[in-house]
């Protein structure tokens, strides 16, 4: 790796009305490194890198590149500098082309002052072949995997000639094969002198792909590791600001009461005869590649997607699940993957968020009973530690983890005796990722029944009692707690894929 010092932040400093967001912190990257940026949700990185990006403008502090002073007050200051920010979510356009999203807004022309489609898809030919893609130019985007959009994202960053590359949860998407490629390609962009800083919650991704690590806590520069020597408790301590000695919380008992069974669960399109049982005070892991089935299961189950043959009992009995609602009535509470798709409404307040699933509650008729409602909202906000400045603040402004634990309030609000969690820790730092488990941990204590979605594997192992293992639509086998390990569930996780 190169010493060539490609990036300096120093001391930088950025505010909003109320709030320091960023104190001072300093950042330095090399030519040819993958500098991690680590910090909790709300710690700042994000502000970072959008000053960087030239999306924010700094109230004080010093940008310089290859040892020369810059200013960026705009994105375009920030691409005429070679630098790139590819986002956690993509911003590409889906209903145009490869060639299109890449070369969009800088089109070439041919003498006509028409856009020249013959050299744009040339050109984009020649750097998907440099990196052995096999993606055609005009190959609709819509069209192609979250993965090789991801590529898409980086080439058109590539494009602007870019030296340095920020990088935002890049594999929180992606399947372990997938994850691969990524690493293949950042890599190669590491021998030809691209400088890459990459932001992820994962910690054992950055053992494998990073050479440095920048721990940042409260708007605040922390300090720099080493990533071959760095110790994870350390850098932990450091995002933290304390030892996390009991990161995964989990008080093992012996379920048997089964309050949910799923017999035979088709729907026409990818799940074949899906069965399974789920016992009280339980937390039941569902591990398996990205499209095995594992959410569509559960989508079934809760009443957002139908499912054409099979039976589904709670409590026993024989239930006819149509809608959410249904579920509701019956107990069940559902926390979708994707919290600002599906669950989220980021302009609405904390209350209004917690609160939207209990609205009988506190409301007659034209009359809404607020003090009944705040009470509602408090006792989660304390309860679970949300971190928000007033019960009025839009939630779309608190951090991911925060965020998470405001759809898991709205839930716990209903009293569910069934909670799915569709990976309840993506996107969240490791002191909100213990505080998740510390819930799980209590609910099941409690008698609450868990399904547990999640392609973290040691957050599988370490939290289920017992572990089923999806691939194309089946279930392949449910492992007790004494079998469970990394190396079992991939081997029944790769079955039948092609």
């Amino acid at each position: 790796m190169s010493e060539n010092i490609l990036l300096e932040m120093e001391h930088i400093r950025k505010e909003f009305p109320g709030v320091v967001a960023l104190k001072d912190v300093s950042l330095e990257l090399r030519a040819g490194e993958v500098h991690a940026l680590l910090g909790e949700n709300g710690a700042g990185k994000s502000t970072l890198i959008k000053v960087l990006g030239g999306i924010y403008a700094a109230e004080s502090g010093n940008i310089r590149i290859n040892g020369n002073p810059v200013t960026i007050a705009t994105v375009g200051d920030a691409q005429k500098n070679g630098i790139a920010v590819i986002h956690q979510e993509l911003v590409l356009v889906p209903h145009m082309t490869v060639a299109e999203n890449i070369f969009l807004g800088r089109e070439p022309v041919t003498k006509n002052n028409t856009v020249d489609f013959k050299k744009m898809n040339a050109d984009v030919k020649k750097i998907l072949d440099s990196f052995e893609l096999n993606i055609k130019p005009d190959e609709e985007v819509s069209k192609l995997g979250i993965a090789d959009q991801q590529m898409v994202e980086i080439i058109k960053a590539l494009s602007f000639s870019s030296r340095i590359l920020v990088m935002d949860e890049p594999t929180s998407s992606l399947s372990e094969k997938d994850v691969g490629f990524l690493f293949d390609t950042i890599r190669k962009l590491k021998k030809s002198g691209v400088g890459i800083i990459y932001i992820s919650h994962r910690m054992s991704e950055l053992k494998q792909i990073t050479d440095r690590i920048t721990v940042i806590r409260d708007g605040e520069y922390i300090g720099t590791r080493d990533t071959e020597t760095a110790a994870t408790d350390e850098l932990i301590a450091m995002m933290v600001g304390r030892q996390l000695t009991n990161y995964y919380v989990r008080d093992f008992g012996n379920p048997s009461e089964t309050v949910l069974e799923v017999r035979g669960l088709t729907d026409g399109r990818l799940l074949k005869d899906v069965s399974f049982e789920l016992k009280k005070g339980e937390i039941l892991g569902f591990a398996g590649l990205v499209g095995a089935g594992r959410s569509e299961v559960m989508k079934c189950v809760f009443g957002i997607a139908p499912y054409t043959g099979g039976d589904i009992l709670v409590g026993g009995k024989p239930v006819n699940i149509k809608n959410p609602e249904d579920a509701m009535e019956l107990g069940i509470g559902f926390v979708p993957e994707s919290r600002k798709i599906e669950a989220l409404f980021p302009v609405m307040s904390v209350m209004y968020n917690i609160t939207l699933k209990t609205l009988k509650e506190f409301i007659r008729g034209v009359f809404v009973d607020r003090e009944k409602e705040a009470a509602i909202t408090q006792e989660y906000v304390d309860g679970i530690a949300i971190k928000t400045p007033s019960y009025a603040q839009l939630v779309g402004n608190l951090s991911g983890g925060n965020q998470q634990k405001v759809i898991i309030a709205r839930w716990l609000a209903t009293k569910p005796k069934i909670l799915i969690l569709d990976e309840p820790t993506k996107g969240v730092d490791v002191g909100a990722k213990a505080e998740i488990y510390a819930i799980m941990n209590d609910l099941a204590k409690q008698g609450v029944a868990i399904i547990m979605i999640s392609s973290e594997l040691p957050e599988v192992i370490n939290m289920s009692d017992r572990v089923i293992v999806m691939s194309n639509g089946a279930i392949i086998v449910c492992l007790p707690k004494e079998d469970i390990s990394q190396e079992k569930i991939m081997k029944f996780a790769t079955q039948f894929v092609v």
